[in-house]
């Protein structure tokens, strides 16, 4: 009963994440900039050239390898304070947790590299 319940809780934590983040997406990718004197139509072609490089930092690897992590220390905590029952939820338990830690900070990493590119190439960028 609780793999299952477990199961569930991480599915529906995970597509409401990748949903949240895809929303944030749609339009300037959350970067603000000051667009006093800005050619507009030059922006969108510079916002598109900087999300494509974004694209590059890894953010399902970065999950993976938290999750792995944050599963080896909450199946050992889970083991040291409980049975193999406990550790088994521990394991779970980290796993989410580290795969949702390392999902956003890759695409924290992801928004840092369009914020750079855009200043990069001259844009006042205010958040």
């Amino acid at each position: 009963m609780y793999k299952g319940l477990l199961l569930f809780i991480l599915v529906f934590i995970v597509s409401g994440c990748a949903n949240q983040h895809q929303s944030g997406h749609t339009g300037n990718g959350g970067v603000i900039i000051d667009t006093q004197g800005v050619d507009m139509q030059q922006y969108r072609y510079d916002m598109d050239d900087c999300r494509s490089f974004a694209t590059q930092v890894p953010v399902a690897e970065k999950a993976t390898k938290t999750a792995v992590g944050g599963a080896v220390v909450g199946g050992v905590l889970g083991a040291i304070v409980g049975n193999s029952s406990t550790a088994a939820k521990g394991a779970g338990v980290g796993a989410v947790t580290g795969g949702l830690k390392g999902t956003s900070s890759g695409y924290r990493e992801r928004d840092r590299v369009v914020k750079n590119c855009l200043r990069g190439r001259g844009y006042r960028v205010l958040n």
